[in-house]
C-alpha cells in the first residue's frame, strides 16, 4: 500500500493519512476526489490496520458505490475490500431499519413504496378523509411538500405552504394520515427510510450506539448534495469516535431543487480542511474561466482549480442570429474539429442548461453532411444523456398525437392516447364499451364519440363520460377548424390552453422542476411547428406530422450503424461528474443561464455553480454560443447575453463569425 501514495500529489497523500478526527475534503472538479476515498479507506485497512467491517462509506448511487468496491479490490486483498460497508444514504438506511425498525414499530418484512404507490396511497387518504378535488386540487404538489419536509427533517406543522388556504388547512392532517397509514400497512417509502433511520437513532440511542461503535470511521461522498435529514444521520453516526470524513465541493451544489444544502459543507465544523485544488482535467483557460466566473459566488470556500498541462488555445465565442443558426454552426464546427483533429463523434459534448433546448441540435444532427472516406454521409450519430430525444417525451408524444388525431380521424392509436389527456372522466370500461360499439357498428371509433355527445342518451354512459366525450369532441372539431389554414404555430398554443394541458402537468407532475421541464418542452413543440411555417412556403399539418415523422425514422437509421461513436447531448445537471474532450455551452443567455426562475440572491449563485460545472466538463477545448433571437411559444425574441458570459476575463476568450468558412 505505501507504493501507492507516491501517485497521489502532496494534498491527496495529506487528504489519506489524516484518519483520525473530523476532515472536510474539498475536492475541486478533476481533482482526483474517488481517487483520494479508495486510497484513504485501502490506506485505513492495511497501514492502520483497522477492520473492514469498521468502516462505512456512503454515497449518492449505487454506481458509485460500485466503482469504489471494484477499485479498492484492485488495491488490497479483495476479501478485505468485500467487507467495507460501501452504499447509497437509501441503501443503509434500509439495512439499519431491516434489523432494528422493530423497535419503532416496524417488522423486518416491511414493504418499500414507490412514487406511484404513494400516489395512490395519498388518493387513498384523501377519499378516507371526504376530500374533494376542490379541497385538495393538487395532490401532486401536496406529495412535493411532503417529501420535502420528510428531507428536511421537520414536523408535519413545518409543510411548506401550497399556494391556497384551504389545501394549507388539511396539509398537516393529510400528511399524519399518511404516515400513520403507512405504519398500518407495515410500509415506507424512499423518503421516510431516511428520516425513520434518524427517528430510530434519536429515540433508542443504545440502537445508535450499537452503529457507532461498528462504524467508527465514516467517509461521506459528494456531501455537498446532502439534505438536512442526511447531514443530521452523519452527525448522530459520527457522534461517538468523531471520525467522519465528508469529501465535496461546494462550488458544485447543484441540487437546491432537489433539497441539498450548501450550507451542510459550508458550515461544517472540522478538525482539519483539507483543499485539492491540482486539476487532471482540464487545460488552463477553461480553468482561468471557470475560476473567474465562480468566484463572484460570495457563499463558499476560497479555492482556485489549476493545473500543470501547458496552455492551449481560447475559448471560443461566437453569436449566431437565430438558434437555428447556433445549432448549424455549433455541428459545423464539429464536423470541422472531427477532421482537423482526427477525433471521433463521442468526443464531442453538447450542454445546455434546459432539455427543451435539445431539438434545434438534434434536428441540425440528423439534417448534416460529412465526407467520409470518399463518400457523403448524412447524419451525425447521437445520444441524449439522462433523458429522453425530443419526440420520445411523453408531452411532446401527447402533442403529437392530438395533431396526428386532428390531421386523421381514422387514427385510432393516436385518439386512444390522448381522449382521457389531461383527465377528462372517460373510464377505461367507458373504453372498453365504445371500442366494443365501434366494431359492433363497424363504424370508425370518432364516429361513435360524434354519436355520444350530439346524443347522450343513444347508449347508457355515465354522465361524467359524456361529459368528457363531448369537451373532447368540441375540442378536436374546433381545432380541425383552426388547422385547416395557418399560422399553425398560433393554432397548437390554442389547443395547449384549450386542453387546460398546464393545469394538469401542475395537478398530476410532483417535482416542480420535472413540471417545468415538461412546460418548456411544450412550449418548444410550438416553436417547431413555427419554424417549419417559417422554411415552408405551402406548410400544412399533415406535411408537418410527415417531416417530422420522416426526420425520426432517418435518425434511427443512421444511429444503426455507429455503436457508441456519438455525439454527446446532455443538460447541466446531468454532466456533473463526466468529462469530453470537446464542448459546446449553448445558449449561454439571461432568461436560460441563468433561468429566468432562479434570479433570486441564492438561485443566482446555484445557478453560477451550474455553469461553473458545465464548463469544467471540458478537457481540451471550451466554446461557448448564444442566439440573438429565440422563439418562445413560437414568436422571436431578442436575447440578451449571460450576465455570467461578462465574469470570463475576454482574454480567454476568442471570439469568432457564427458561420464555418
Amino acid at each position: 500500500m505505501t507504493q501507492t501514495k507516491f501517485k497521489l500529489n502532496k494534498q491527496q497523500q495529506k487528504a489519506v493519512l489524516q484518519t483520525k478526527g473530523r476532515l472536510l475534503i474539498l475536492a475541486g472538479a478533476g481533482s482526483g476526489k474517488t481517487r483520494v476515498i479508495v486510497h484513504r479507506i485501502a490506506h485505513l485497512i492495511e497501514d492502520k490496520k483497522v477492520a473492514p467491517t469498521s468502516i462505512l462509506g456512503l454515497t449518492f448511487t449505487n454506481k458509485a458505490a460500485k466503482e469504489m468496491k471494484e477499485r479498492i479490490a484492485k488495491m488490497i486483498d479483495p476479501i478485505l475490500a468485500k467487507h467495507v460497508f460501501l452504499s447509497t444514504f437509501h441503501s443503509f438506511c434500509m439495512h439499519v431499519l431491516r434489523r432494528d425498525g422493530k423497535r419503532i414499530g416496524f417488522s423486518s418484512s416491511f414493504s418499500l413504496y414507490d412514487e406511484r404507490d404513494m400516489q395512490r396511497l395519498l388518493s387513498s387518504v384523501l377519499h378516507e378523509m371526504h376530500l374533494t378535488k376542490e379541497e385538495i386540487p393538487s395532490p401532486a404538489n401536496l406529495y412535493a411538500a411532503i417529501s420535502h419536509t420528510k428531507n428536511r427533517n421537520l414536523s408535519s406543522k413545518d409543510i411548506p405552504s401550497l399556494g391556497s388556504k384551504e389545501e394549507d388547512k388539511y396539509a398537516k392532517d393529510i400528511y399524519e394520515k399518511l404516515n400513520q397509514t403507512l405504519r398500518s400497512y407495515n410500509a415506507m417509502d424512499f423518503d421516510s427510510l431516511l428520516s425513520l433511520c434518524v427517528e430510530l437513532f434519536e429515540k433508542c440511542p443504545d440502537v445508535l450506539a450499537k452503529y457507532q461503535d461498528k462504524y467508527r470511521y465514516i467517509m461521506i461522498d459528494e456531501y455537498q448534495d446532502t439534505n438536512p435529514i442526511q447531514d443530521r444521520l452523519a452527525h448522530l453516526l459520527a457522534d461517538k469516535y468523531n471520525n467522519l470524513c465528508v469529501v465535496g465541493d461546494d462550488d458544485q451544489s447543484i441540487y437546491g431543487w432537489r433539497g441539498a444544502v450548501v450550507d451542510n459543507i459550508i458550515k461544517f465544523k472540522a478538525d482539519t480542511t483539507i483543499k485539492l485544488e491540482q486539476n487532471y482535467r482540464s487545460y488552463p483557460n477553461i480553468l482561468s474561466a471557470a475560476n473567474s466566473v465562480i468566484q463572484n459566488n460570495k457563499n463558499r470556500h476560497d479555492k482556485l482549480l489549476w493545473t500543470a498541462k501547458e496552455k492551449a488555445k481560447k475559448i471560443g465565442l461566437f453569436h449566431a442570429p437565430t438558434e437555428e443558426d447556433e445549432a448549424t454552426a455549433v455541428i459545423d464546427r464539429i464536423i470541422q474539429l472531427k477532421k482537423s483533429e482526427n477525433l471521433k463523434w463521442k468526443d464531442f459534448a453538447i450542454l445546455y442548461r434546459s432539455n427543451a433546448l435539445s431539438r434545434n441540435f438534434e434536428m441540425a444532427l440528423v439534417g448534416a453532411s460529412w465526407k467520409k472516406d470518399d463518400s457523403w454521409v448524412r447524419g451525425i450519430p447521437y445520444e441524449v444523456i439522462g433523458g429522453l430525444e425530443f419526440s420520445e417525451r411523453s408531452e411532446i408524444k401527447d402533442l403529437m398525437a392530438y395533431l396526428k388525431f386532428i390531421s386523421n380521424l381514422k387514427d385510432k392509436e393516436s385518439l386512444l392516447r390522448i381522449i382521457n389527456v389531461p383527465r377528462r372522466g372517460i373510464s377505461t370500461q367507458t373504453l372498453l364499451t365504445l371500442t366494443e360499439i365501434q366494431k359492433k357498428e363497424k363504424k370508425i371509433l370518432w364516429k361513435v364519440l360524434e354519436k355520444v355527445a350530439q346524443n347522450p342518451n343513444t347508449y347508457q354512459f355515465a354522465s361524467r363520460s359524456v361529459k368528457g366525450i363531448q369537451s373532447f369532441v368540441q375540442i378536436i372539431q374546433q381545432a380541425r377548424k383552426r388547422f385547416a389554414s395557418p399560422p399553425l404555430f398560433s393554432s397548437l398554443k390554442w389547443l395547449i390552453d384549450a386542453i387546460n394541458y398546464k393545469k394538469a402537468i401542475e395537478e398530476e407532475v410532483k417535482s416542480e422542476k420535472a413540471r417545468q421541464i415538461k412546460l418548456e418542452n411544450a412550449h418548444e413543440a410550438i416553436n417547431a411547428l413555427a419554424q417549419y411555417e417559417k422554411e415552408n412556403p405551402n406548410p400544412s399539418l399533415q406535411d408537418f406530422i410527415s417531416n417530422t415523422l420522416l426526420s425520426k425514422e432517418n435518425l434511427y437509421k443512421q444511429k444503426e450503424s455507429f455503436g457508441d461513436d456519438k455525439v454527446r447531448l446532455i443538460t447541466f445537471h446531468s454532466a456533473k461528474g463526466l468529462e469530453f474532450p470537446i464542448c459546446f455551452i449553448i445558449g449561454v443567455e439571461d432568461h436560460i443561464i441563468p433561468h429566468e426562475k432562479s434570479l433570486m440572491d441564492t438561485g443566482l449563485e446555484e445557478e453560477r455553480r451550474l455553469f461553473y460545472v458545465a464548463i469544467t466538463r471540458a478537457m481540451k477545448h471550451l466554446n461557448l454560443s448564444m442566439a440573438r433571437k429565440r422563439k418562445r411559444s413560437g414568436k422571436d425574441f431578442p436575447t440578451t447575453p449571460s450576465r455570467f458570459l461578462s465574469e470570463i476575463p475576454k482574454d480567454l476568450l476568442e471570439i469568432s463569425s457564427w458561420k464555418v468558412y
